[in-house]
């Protein structure tokens, strides 16, 4: 009886959001490219990146560990503002939403699902990265790992944000260039922020992946676990509740 009256006082269900995480899932597999891109691309990016340096080990071993905090934040925006748009354009959102489901199961039923693949994308994409592309750093490998898997929330949490705004899949990509590259351009991998503009490095300082970045060159850079990767790690944590709590709020009975 205890405990279901503890589940009776949680703002949401777990047993609706265990079921939402498996049909999300369910339909993803059955999406044989949406799984290529989740789960090939930043792996292909990083063989192409080492193709890129392949003359320039040390520019590899600076810029390798910082697009861990980058190309997981595109690759699972894109998948997760498509699928959850089309969600929405077909209805299966708003029947979801005529049925006894809060919002909140929804959000976290999706973010469930998609943090799993977040989960394998960083794995296959670290094991590769210091495994057969020979990617050197001082620190755990699992702290990249930790990093790709917030970036991928963030991506996610973005996507679901951007989905209630955008009337098709097509300006689901169109708000890409308007809210992730700028985060791209000022996230400290080509110019530090302390030498940028006095702008510029203000607005580096509230872009979520700007931390990501950081962090990654600190697992990089660093032996252990240091106090700035966990305050950069914590930093992009609040950023995905946030968001995530934001788009459950855009959807509506």
């Amino acid at each position: 009886m205890s405990g279901v009256r503890l589940a009776e006082r949680l703002p949401f269900s777990p047993s609706i959001t265990g079921a939402t995480a498996v049909r999300v899932l369910q339909q993803i597999s059955r999406d044989k490219g949406s799984t290529a891109l989740l789960l090939g691309i930043p792996c292909m990016l990083m063989v192409l990146l080492k193709l890129m340096f392949h003359d320039a080990e040390a520019t590899f071993e600076r810029v390798g560990p910082q697009v861990f905090g980058i190309f997981p934040v595109i690759v699972m925006y894109l998948v997760a503002s498509v699928s959850t748009l089309r969600e929405r354009t077909t209805g299966t959102a708003e029947r979801l939403l005529t049925m006894p489901v809060r919002r909140l199961d929804i959000v976290l039923g999706y973010s469930l699902a998609f943090a799993f693949l977040a989960l394998l994308q960083a794995v296959l994409s670290t094991l590769l990265s210091i495994g057969p592309l020979g990617l050197d750093i001082k620190g755990p490998a699992y702290l990249l790992m930790v990093i790709a898997m917030l970036g991928a929330l963030l991506g996610l949490a973005l996507g679901l944000l951007v989905s209630a705004f955008a009337r098709n899949e097509f300006q689901a990509v169109q708000f890409l260039p308007a809210g992730v590259l700028p985060q791209f351009l000022v996230c400290g991998m080509f110019v530090p922020r302390e030498e940028m503009h006095g702008a510029l490095s203000a607005v580096a300082r509230i872009m979520p992946m700007t931390y990501a970045v950081q962090a990654a060159g600190e697992a990089a850079t660093h032996t252990g676990i240091t106090g700035v990767f966990v305050r950069d790690a914590l930093l992009i944590l609040v950023c995905v509740i946030l968001v995530l709590v934001a788009s459950a709020t855009t959807l509506k009975r």
